[in-house]
């Protein structure tokens, strides 16, 4: 007797190192769990696609090397997940998504939740297809875990119709192909090499972005050498977030502008000169960039490159020591990064006083030093970035000790990824504390999925900013078009931790700083904090 896709599917799963399946129940796909059930894969369901998706995302950050899975009905369940795969194309996750389609046999009959799922999906898939006989499924598994991992990463698409799903090949029409989720080291041209060199030997002020590429490049020991052997100031975005210890000498977060006014030139390590950079406008005119990407196409994108270092960061950071070593040459920056640094001192004094702050409603300053100092008692915690004022103030106050210790949406700006993000990172992590910054608008996206944490045991802490409004768009709405013409940015201060308890969680209102201790178990802490309305210009886009 033969086997059914869904067995199929799940040894290719199981030859590619996959522990996880997050999805949400639906008929087209229920021979999936089946097979897994056979492989020893958990099945971890969600209560909306978007949620399984974004899970899916976390699982690949959190497992560097390995590959985030997530299966979704048709027709409702994919449209729900494609925010989710959304967010992990341009976050550079590499994910498989298996998504159900109506009986091949009455393909254009108008089955039930039957529709066009490939073209929804196409433009934000690295690779996308459709599996129409049972017997390839594995080999159309491999081609899309191929695909999802290789050059810049990202998610991968494979729709199997009901009947091709259930359907049986012999195993041995089926084989399951080896399937690697780590593609070969590229390194870079060497002559370029040289060219980096020569151009660092120039520069009196330079400075080093660390950016998502470092993450996935799996870079970080090889940059920080280079890092502490040039003693080059550096500034991380993105996924670099925690690629360079905070008690670097060379580490900084808060001149980050102050410096790009003087650099003369930039090591962009896996940074995209996008919004984040003001498309490269930040960057002097006459200042040289030496751009480092695993992407020849991503090199250049808005603001042209002098040198161009294509390959694994990895490899290009290794080659630039090597190549220093033959030379002899002898690169110190560090009276530049002593500069900087005085500067990173007198900003972290002006804030001391709204970090100390005893108002209520709580600063929303004195509300993240409450959570580091929290979090500084805890063994190598987790957290997690889900909205905006609150966790842009978080992301200043809040120490990045190492690789993957902090997540958020990344450049697509997603709301809703909190819990899902954090279901990922407490199953890749039992033993590490996971803790989610919201925002109480963002909270509303997926708040539901705490019932998903405590149907699974999963002591996932919470934590709300509740200034009752979309802080982010409130400003310059009111700045721009009057305070008394607010519409659709203020919300209620709703009691999110009435909603957890409800959902079987554990949960605290907090009106004053000194009550804003996390407990053990699935919970959120509501904390209500001041609604600031001083606009300092601009919309971040």
């Amino acid at each position: 007797m033969g086997l059914h896709g869904g067995k199929l599917a799940a040894k290719a799963l199981k030859e590619a190192g996959v522990e996880v399946v997050f999805t949400l129940s639906g008929g087209h796909i229920m021979p999936l769990y089946d097979g897994c059930i056979d492989e020893g894969i958990k099945i971890v369901d969600v209560r909306h696609e978007q949620a399984a998706v974004h899970a899916a995302d976390a699982w690949a950050r959190c497992n560097p090397g390995s590959i985030g899975v997530a299966a979704i009905t048709a027709g409702p369940g994919v449209t729900d997940g494609v925010t989710g795969i959304a967010n992990a194309w341009r976050a550079n996750s590499p994910i498989l998504i298996f998504g159900g389609q109506g009986p091949f046999e009455n393909l254009r009959r108008g089955s039930l939740q039957e529709m066009d799922h490939l073209g929804v999906v196409r433009p934000i898939t690295k690779y996308c297809d459709a599996i129409y006989q049972t017997k390839r499924i594995p080999e159309y598994v491999e081609l899309a875990i191929r695909h999802a991992v290789s050059g810049i990463p990202g998610p991968a698409y494979l729709e199997i119709p009901m009947d091709v799903f259930m359907g049986s090949a012999e195993e041995a029409e089926a084989p399951v192909p080896r399937i690697r989720t780590e593609p070969p080291r590229i390194s870079p041209d060497r002559d370029e090499v040289r060219n980096a060199i020569d151009v660092l030997q120039a520069a009196e002020r330079p400075m080093l972005m660390a950016g998502t590429s470092v993450k996935w490049s799996k870079a970080a020991p090889e940059m920080n050498r280079f890092i502490s052997e040039t003693h080059i100031p550096t500034y991380t975005n993105g996924m670099g977030r925690g690629t360079v210890p905070p008690d670097s000498p060379e580490f900084l977060n808060r001149s980050r502008r102050d410096a790009l006014k003087q650099i003369d030139c930039i090591i962009l390590a896996g940074t995209l000169l996008d919004f984040r950079m003001r498309f490269g406008q930040t960057i002097p005119a006459d200042a040289k960039i030496i751009q480092l990407d695993m992407d020849a196409t991503l090199i250049g994108q808005n603001r042209g490159t002098d040198v161009p270092l294509v390959g694994n960061l990895a490899c290009s950071f290794e080659l630039l020591l090597e190549e220093m070593k033959n030379r002899g040459a002898q690169l110190d920056f560090s009276p530049w990064r002593d500069r900087l640094r005085a500067l990173e001192t007198e900003a972290e004094a002006k804030v001391q006083g709204a970090l100390n702050s005893d108002e209520s409603p709580v600063d929303p300053q004195r509300m993240c030093r409450e959570v580091r100092d929290w979090l500084e008692t805890q063994s190598d915690p987790i957290v997690i970035g889900d909205g905006g004022d609150i966790v842009a103030t978080a992301a200043k106050i809040l120490p990045v000790k190492r690789e993957g210790a902090w997540m958020d949406p990344g450049p697509l700006g997603t709301l809703g990824v909190g819990m899902p993000f954090a279901l990922a990172a407490k199953l890749a992590h039992p033993d590490r504390p996971v803790v989610i910054i919201y925002g109480d608008g963002s909270f509303g996206f997926n708040g539901m999925e705490f019932d998903t944490a405590v149907r699974f045991g999963l002591p996932i802490i919470g934590i709300v900013g509740n200034d009752a409004a979309w802080g982010q768009m409130m400003r310059p709405q009111g700045a721009v078009y009057g305070w008394d013409r607010l519409e659709g940015v203020l919300l209620n201060r709703t009691r999110y931790d009435k909603v957890v308890e409800a959902l079987g969680g554990h949960g605290e209102n907090c009106e004053s700083p000194d009550e804003i201790r996390p407990s053990g178990k699935p919970s959120l802490i509501n904390v209500n904090i001041r609604q600031d309305r001083e606009y300092k210009g601009g919309i971040y886009v």
